[in-house]
């Protein structure tokens, strides 16, 4: 995920619902044509297109595009490495969820066979 030290020089998030490329241009201190240039590349990164084509970009876009400009231009990734390690960290996360899933279904029948055995 995107370091607190690396956080110090990017702008903080406002809190709206919506962002207009140029917005995040800012946020991310990133160019406009490379962020339309990352959506091909990344899978994940999708913003809403509305009239006119218009991008919106909600909020886990913008910490999406943050993380991938950490690993691009701090940490020295290639585009093909910066995606991999993203869809690493992102099976992880599923992996991870399953378990919490696994852990409450379990404690569910804990909790079922106790309230049934007074």
């Amino acid at each position: 995920m995107l370091e607190a030290s690396n956080n110090k020089e990017l702008p903080v998030i406002p809190s709206k619902r919506y962002f207009t490329i140029g917005e995040v241009s800012e946020l991310c201190i990133v160019k406009p044509h490379v962020l339309r240039y990352w959506e091909q590349e990344f899978p994940t990164l999708s913003p809403v297109k509305r009239r006119g084509n218009r991008r919106y970009y909600q909020r886990h876009d913008v910490v999406l595009i943050r993380e991938i400009r950490s690993l691009l231009y701090e940490q020295g990734y290639t585009i093909g490495g910066a995606r991999q390690k993203l869809s690493d960290h992102s099976e992880n996360t599923e992996a991870k969820q399953q378990g919490f899933e696994d852990i409450r279904d379990e404690l569910e029948d804990l909790l079922r066979l106790l309230s049934d055995n007074p």
